[in-house]
């Protein structure tokens, strides 16, 4: 599960632990820079310079992951990222009043 792993890159932007979010913001993406990272799906590296993606717990960038692209592929597939609209769809609809008058 998304952050139950800490990544080994130490510039501070993976190594916050997240719990039980509702939805996830997912956006693919390429290191530019010669950094590697932990996949917080199955703990493997993250190879210097390849395509990934990242993860934003509730669309929190400060809290983002990375993650390799089939990983989120398996964690979709079994229901476990889930996108805000997904979510959206699971909530019970808030009543919609009618204004007399």
């Amino acid at each position: 599960m998304p952050g139950a792993a800490h990544d080994d890159h130490d510039d501070g932007d993976d190594d916050l632990e997240v719990t039980d979010p509702r939805w996830w913001e997912l956006r693919r993406a390429q290191n530019l820079k010669p950094a590697t990272y932990t996949c917080p799906l199955c703990g493997r590296r993250l190879q210097s310079m390849t395509d990934h993606v990242l993860l934003f717990p509730e669309g929190d960038h400060s809290l983002r992951r990375h993650a390799h692209i089939e990983c989120v592929g398996r964690a979709r597939e079994a229901g476990r990222l889930p996108s805000r609209s997904e979510w959206k769809r699971t909530q019970p609809r808030r009543p919609w009043f009618r204004r007399s008058g």
